[in-house]
């Protein structure tokens, strides 16, 4: 009798014990299911147990995790030590897929099965899916979806791999109502690039913008790794994905079309102030001022300007391909065609490229009423994008009967003004000023096959520029072309030197330039490398 008795006081010290202490609970009683090592007991790493220190104090965690580091099962088991020790406790698991999130489910079954009996809940429902006990408290799996978390009166909230769920506003939108009554949430993930949901949450965090405590656990907290598990880490996964997984670097990770390392380094370089905002809204940037010495392009996107997306167009110096202006905003199509019309003649007679699918065509409506002379045109024959092609074709450089007015952006052509984009980039042959457009490249990624913007965001400045780029590339031969018939031209008139103003002559090329010749002897194939 008197070893019973002792028992029950022992059994009922130690629930105490568990009940007020997660970390106890967890290393004593639990066993999880090691990948290589089977069934063992939960001996937490020093950084877990600081992690769970940390859902204690903080009723919303955000994690930004390495790899491999046990924080699911780390809040497996928090979630079934709050199952078992209040009542009514109800745990909902997001997760990119079913599966995924089942697994955390998983992960709370296994440790629930092999408690002693005196800490055991009693089970009312076991599934896949969910596991619920006899107190109330619950714990249940879904996957992503808009509604995921509405109706559900949430005592904990845990979103897995948060940083690639898909929808995941409208999901935090819909689940955070039911926490307002002091339900808690943790957000872990490895980082998937920046721009998404998981990282503008973690940077607000650290600015004190929301209520959310962070917690990074880089690669280096885990007792049993080094540099050279580091190293095999690139060595099995690739340098690219082993940052994704390893390091927390949201600039390394992710899958943007121009490499993160790259867009950080433009922007600690390159990026500055402009020198003067001009227009409604200050939306049109201007970091330097027409020199007339100089040869320019002004590059536009055209938008409805009664949406979400803007009209843009760059202001881009042909020889140092460095941005000299820039406008992002939303204007009418008219009111728009007008400013660029007024831009480009500000700009040296600027050549004008004006993409040209569907409201585009009001915009250079516009140019054409008042007869702006250096308008660019495309070949309308498909796959026609330089004079070198046009002449082995036998296509007359001069007649506008070939050509459309506008840059024609097709099937055939986007991948072309992508790769031109990456390749300016990551040769750092160009100079970018802006934060806007650098801001659109952070979140300018490939989705499968297709480069676009993350959903949320625009790419409108990233196509005027890649449009930009391209074009200072495929004109400029035609520029070149014109030149070497004006030099034949002038052979014999010997070393004199000739000013020229715009004409229309034999020699003009639709959609190239008119340049001051200087000496003629000059030689402009820098321009075409």
């Amino acid at each position: 009798m008197a070893k019973k008795q002792n028992l029950k006081h022992i059994i009922a010290a130690e629930y105490k014990k568990c009940a007020k202490d997660p970390v106890y609970f967890m290393k004593k009683y639990c066993m999880i299911q090691h990948p290589t090592r089977g069934k063992i007991n939960f001996n937490l790493y020093q950084f877990q147990e600081r992690a769970l220190a940390e859902f204690a104090n903080n009723d919303y965690n955000i994690i930004l995790k390495s790899r491999q580091l046990g924080i699911s099962t780390l809040s497996a088991g928090y979630s079934l030590w709050s199952m078992l020790f209040n009542e009514d406790f109800n745990v909902l698991v997001i997760a990119t897929k079913q599966d995924v999130a089942k697994n955390l489910v998983t992960k709370v079954r296994v440790m629930h099965e092999y408690l002693p009996s005196w800490l055991k809940g009693k089970t009312i429902e076991d599934n896949k899916l969910s596991l619920r006990f006899g107190n109330g408290s619950q714990i249940k799996a879904v996957s992503a979806a808009g509604d995921a978390g509405r109706s559900e009166a949430l005592s904990l909230l845990v979103m897995d791999e948060a940083a690639f769920i898909d929808k995941i506003s409208e999901i935090w939108a819909s689940a955070q109502q039911t926490l307002a009554t002091g339900g808690k949430c943790i957000i872990l993930s490895t980082p998937n690039g920046t721009g998404n949901f998981f990282h503008q949450t973690w940077v607000k965090a650290e600015a004190d913008e929301n209520k959310f405590n962070t917690i990074r656990l880089h690669w280096t907290v885990h007792p049993e790794r080094d540099k050279s598990w580091r190293e095999e880490q690139d060595a099995l996964l690739g340098p690219k994905m082993a940052a994704q997984e390893c390091d927390c670097d949201f600039i390394s990770s992710g899958h943007t079309v121009v490499e993160g390392s790259v867009l950080q380094w433009f922007r600690e370089t390159h990026q500055l102030d402009p020198q003067e905002r001009r227009g409604l809204g200050g939306d049109y940037w201007i970091w330097e001022y027409p020199d007339y010495a100089k040869n320019y392009i002004v590059v536009a996107d055209v938008a409805r300007g009664d949406s979400s997306d803007y009209s843009t167009f760059h202001v881009i110096d042909v020889e140092t391909v460095q941005q000299i202006a820039e406008y992002k905003g939303q204007l009418s199509t008219k009111d728009f065609g007008n400013m660029l019309v007024n831009v480009a003649t500000e700009w040296n007679n600027a050549l004008l490229v004006i993409e040209n699918a569907n409201v585009g065509w009001a915009a250079i409506q516009v140019a054409i009423d008042r007869e702006y002379k250096n308008l660019y045109y495309t070949y309308k024959h498909e796959g026609v994008t330089d004079y070198e092609i046009a002449m082995n074709k036998g296509y007359d450089l001069k007649d506008k009967s070939q050509m459309v007015p506008g840059f024609t952006t097709s099937a055939r052509t986007r991948p072309l003004l992508i790769s031109k984009l990456d390749i300016y980039f990551r040769e750092k042959e160009c100079i970018v000023r802006s934060k806007r457009l650098l801001d659109e490249l952070f979140v300018f990624i490939w989705n499968g096959s297709k480069a676009e913007a993350q959903q949320g965001y625009n790419d409108d400045l990233v196509m005027a520029f890649a449009i930009a780029l391209f074009v200072r590339d495929t004109a400029l031969k035609l520029r070149q072309h014109g030149l070497d018939l004006n030099r034949a031209a002038l052979s014999s008139l010997g070393n004199a030197k000739t000013k020229s103003v715009y004409t229309n002559t034999d020699n003009h090329v639709p959609g190239v330039w008119d340049v001051n010749m200087g000496d003629h002897n000059e030689d402009l194939t820098w321009l075409l490398k």
